[in-house]
């Protein structure tokens, strides 16, 4: 016993130096701190946004939820937790990361950040209009609000250090290519213009004091549950078109992102990959303890997101067990093994 107490302190100690992970979070050296962890994007970062809006994208409604703290829904398009949620917890900020538009939020809540992510969003302005979503364009003034609010409640100076320390990640383009880009005649055109947008708005929250910027790539979109049914085949296999579009949107998109990085010195650009650890996971599920990653847990796993997942339809037996909690989003365990798998390349970037 005393053997292995001994291994666990050699070990945050070496992560403390590395700048790694104990017991599930990031150890920071000294002179590093995250302040906050600001989130944009769609429904993977939604904490609840679309909870306030006339949209059929909504979360907050039984069984979603079914492992929160209290077992209500809160909105997340999650059993429990969602990205935002063990990104935040991972830093050390917090545990659960609200979202902007909570009217129980206090004051002191936005000190440690929020997520202004809407289920159905996208950088095209089309994508986020046919879902009904929070544009963008719109999370940015919403943004804006809250470095005004931050600024009266707590000063101009210590607003600015906070902003200056935080982590902001931005998780969108998944509703372009699924849904917008099929307007289009050429997908590389199209990516390319969803890149230009990325690049506009990484550019304009850094003029807003932003310097550690995490941007994911896209997931393999074949794979998820609802589109293996829709276009997979009788076997329902991963479509491998879908997932092709996202490696070409992934390609150009890191790319872009280490030129634009080099033009903002001060910035430290995060791109982080995805795509890879869900392939990791979808085709090696035992490795990461899951027995079903083909179907979601609600209802029969192969359709049911939002509406379609409700109080009738029947949840499996052992979430843990499957990575995705519906058609689309991965389950508490599903986000819990990604945000895992990814932390290693947050940190080589952003420290």
């Amino acid at each position: 016993m005393l053997l292995s107490i001994v291994k666990v302190i050699l070990f945050c100690v070496y992560a403390f130096v590395r700048l790694s992970k104990c017991d599930g979070r990031i150890i920071l050296r000294k002179n590093v701190s995250v302040s906050a962890v600001l989130v944009f994007g769609d429904s993977f970062v939604d904490q609840g946004n679309n909870n306030y809006i006339n949209t059929l994208a909504k979360a907050n409604y039984p069984p979603y939820g079914k492992d929160s703290p209290d077992g209500k829904p809160t909105g997340r398009f999650s059993n429990g937790k969602t990205l935002s949620d063990f990104l935040a917890e991972a830093l050390g900020v917090k545990d659960y990361l609200p979202a902007s538009l909570d009217p129980l939020l206090e004051d002191k809540d936005l000190q440690t950040g929020v997520s202004f992510g809407s289920a159905g969003t996208g950088f095209d302005q089309r994508t986020s209009t046919s879902l009904s979503a929070i544009p963008i364009s719109a999370q940015l003034d919403m943004f804006k609000e809250y470095i005004m609010k931050l600024k009266k409640n707590i000063g101009e100076e210590p607003a600015n250090n906070i902003i200056t320390n935080s982590i902001v990640v931005v998780v969108a383009g998944n509703n372009d290519l699924i849904l917008t880009r099929r307007l289009q005649h050429d997908v590389v055109a199209y990516s390319n213009m969803l890149i230009k947008l990325v690049l506009n708005f990484t550019e304009e929250i850094y003029t807003l004091g932003v310097r550690r910027i995490v941007v994911f790539s896209l997931p393999p979109m074949g794979c998820y549950p609802f589109v293996r049914t829709l276009v997979g085949g009788p076997e329902r296999r991963c479509v491998d078109k879908e997932n092709d579009i996202a490696q070409l949107y992934n390609n150009i998109l890191k790319q872009q992102l280490q030129f634009w990085a080099t033009s903002f010195p001060q910035s430290r650009v995060a791109y982080i990959d995805y795509y890879n650890p869900l392939i990791s996971i979808i085709e090696n599920p035992q490795k990461y303890g899951f027995d079903v990653v083909d179907k979601g847990c609600c209802g029969t796993g192969e359709v049911e997101v939002a509406f379609l997942c409700n109080k009738l339809t029947p949840t499996c037996p052992d979430r843990s067990k499957y990575f995705f909690w519906d058609g689309f989003h991965p389950s508490e365990e599903g986000y819990k093994i990604i945000v895992d798998n990814i932390l290693q390349d947050l940190l080589n970037n952003l420290f």
